[in-house]
């Protein structure tokens, strides 16, 4: 490949995958023959503890069209997939792919038919998914909620799987935030965008790696960072509390003045004691997250630290 920019960068990020990764390779090879038009594949390893680093390193050896990014630790899917746009040299724009083979990188075709008509940001929408009840319940719930709370758009069932224009990904890498929820920013951002259909296969193997508490994180860097419904239930909750303790009151007022008859007892008071507390309690966590959010953004730690890197087949050390 020559050494001047590629025309398209795809984005690949990568943790423990040690066992799908030769089925990636091969297919993102056999793929890379195909295409007619100048590009570079950046495999991004985060932090992996199993032989996946030593398998891209071969290959990015090997091969100049595969760069590799090495993060020196696990620092998280969005932050390696933002570690990859921060080192994509594409003149045109970026393809965005998950390292499980659920996203087919094939689809690019019809990716970039879109972007060539003037779209800037191309996204893929799941219509089917090969994976357990729950967890597809969780994703329809997810993004139907925050689609509904959301200050900005938020198209409903598209992951990261999307292909990105030059100048959306140049404002993606100068907005510095810690908690980052990419198909948020990218929404965000605006310009024209347009969801492309596919159905989404099975992992090509191994287990995946977006645990239980993973996708909490996510679902909440969602909601947090692109909704302001939070501290708007606060307000919702206050109002509440206080028309109930007014009902109450009025109640009491009633039943002393017309019947004689003042409810006592400790039930009515436990009830309410559990209440409010309740409203204290969820109102505090509610601040903690946005004080923490604060706190983490006001350190200014970069969003990742790259170990090593390897571009145009030659080792580059950080």
């Amino acid at each position: 490949m020559s050494k001047s920019h590629p025309s398209i960068s795809f984005v690949v990020p990568l943790f423990n995958e040690e066992e799908v990764v030769d089925a990636l390779l091969k297919r993102l090879s056999k793929f890379s023959e195909s295409l007619s038009i100048s590009h570079e594949i950046i495999l991004v390893d985060d932090g992996s503890l199993d032989g996946t680093p030593s398998l891209l390193k071969s290959i990015a050896l090997e091969n100049s069209k595969f760069q590799c990014v090495f993060l020196s630790r696990n620092f998280g899917h969005q932050h390696a997939v933002s570690a990859g746009l921060k080192f994509a040299r594409a003149l045109e724009g970026v393809m965005i792919l998950d390292g499980d083979l659920q996203d087919p990188p094939e689809l690019f075709t019809e990716f970039y038919k879109h972007f060539k008509k003037g779209y800037d940001v191309v996204y893929g929408i799941r219509k089917k998914r090969k994976e357990n009840i729950f967890k597809r319940l969780s994703y329809y719930l997810f993004y139907r909620l925050l689609k509904k709370i959301s200050i900005t758009p938020v198209f409903v069932d598209s992951g990261d799987f999307s292909f990105l224009s030059k100048r959306v990904v140049d404002i993606i890498n100068g907005m510095p935030e810690d908690s980052r929820f990419l198909r948020g920013m990218r929404s965000w951002v605006g310009f024209k965008q347009i969801g492309v259909e596919y159905d989404r296969d099975k992992r090509a193997g191994g287990e995946p790696k977006y645990t239980l508490n993973k996708l909490i994180k996510l679902a909440y860097d969602g909601i947090f960072n692109f909704s302001s419904f939070p501290i708007k239930l606060l307000t919702y909750s206050g109002i509440l509390c206080f028309v109930s303790s007014l009902l109450y009151f009025l109640v009491t007022v009633v039943r002393n003045f017309i019947y004689d008859d003042v409810p006592v007892g400790f039930t009515g008071l436990l009830f309410m004691i559990i209440f409010f507390g309740g409203i204290q309690l969820i109102s505090i966590g509610i601040i903690g997250e946005y004080v923490f959010r604060i706190f983490l953004q006001v350190k200014n730690r970069p969003l990742f630290i790259v170990k090593e890197r390897i571009e145009e087949g030659k080792i580059i050390d950080e």
